[in-house]
């Protein structure tokens, strides 16, 4: 099965799993349910997660939270790469304001369906989600004036592409404001063998400078990684544990290595790059 079959299959597994009154036991309730990796635990904080149905907090399955960290104003569009059960999308939608909008952008149509009913139990209007892949986003050249992620490009086969898009559909002086998690170092091959991390964002995690090298490929400046939390060899345990893994084995050559980090760039406000220009 290729990558983005199995990311389909497990994502829309968790979707349904929220659907029929559980959680996806990957997100905003690790700490109730305890069956989490600690990646995904422990991102939103109780003013934030109150405003919102239940079902768009237990569906979360991020590494961070990029709208805490984005500094989106209102009227402007945002776009969440990989919305999943839209909770990005709708804690982005009321900072923007009734004046601006917020896109979120799933490939996996039980995420999208349990997405647009966290938007209908919101009440929030400025909202649309669209069916599509990151590697090709159904919106025109400069459209959105932030892009926002929560580990999700990690998730991708073809990061190169999903980056380009990303300038692409950026407006002069956008902003691209994502959480992931990058790696100090190579990855052991035993964790990059294993398909089921890549759906857990650690198997893809790209060295930072190697993403930083991208972003600028892409077109982007003013490029910065900030991590935010870095993970030690229990924090390995947790994540490696029930993967096949040798984990006495593997945890310490990871100890300090995965972090999840903010990562920030521009779009210039004025270029000749494919993209860049009406």
């Amino acid at each position: 099965m290729e990558l983005k079959e199995i990311v389909k299959e497990k994502y829309g597994q968790a979707a349904m799993r929220v659907q029929r009154g559980g959680s996806t036991c990957c997100g905003a309730r690790a700490a109730v349910d305890s069956c989490c990796d600690p990646i995904t635990s422990n991102l939103y904080d109780g003013a934030q997660t109150g405003e919102l149905p239940q079902e768009a907090v237990l569906a979360s399955l991020g590494c961070g939270n990029p709208t805490a960290l984005a500094q989106l104003k209102p009227g402007e569009t945002v776009l969440d790469l990989g919305s999943g059960g839209g909770i990005d999308v709708l804690l982005s939608a009321r900072r923007v304001g009734p004046s601006g909008k917020a896109y979120g952008l799933d490939m996996t149509d039980e995420m999208l369906s349990l997405a647009r009913e966290n938007q209908r139990k919101a009440g929030v209007e400025n909202v649309e989600f669209l069916k599509g892949e990151i590697e090709q986003i159904p919106l025109p050249d400069n459209s959105v004036d932030v892009v926002i992620s929560n580990c999700v490009i990690n998730l991708s086969a073809d990061k190169d592409r999903v980056l380009r898009e990303a300038f692409r559909v950026l407006k002069p002086g956008g902003r691209f404001a994502v959480s992931d998690v990058v790696v100090h170092g190579e990855v052991p091959a035993e964790i990059q063998q294993n398909m089921l991390l890549w759906v857990g964002c650690i198997a893809g995690a790209l060295e930072d400078n190697q993403y930083a090298a991208k972003l600028a490929r892409a077109g982007f400046e003013g490029i910065d990684i900030e991590p935010t939390r870095v993970y030690d060899i229990e924090d390995a345990r947790a994540f490696l544990t029930g993967q096949g893994i040798d984990v006495d084995a593997i945890a310490p050559r990871v100890q300090g290595k995965f972090m999840s980090a903010f990562i920030r760039a521009t779009k210039p406000a004025s270029c000749c790059a494919p993209g860049c220009c009406a």
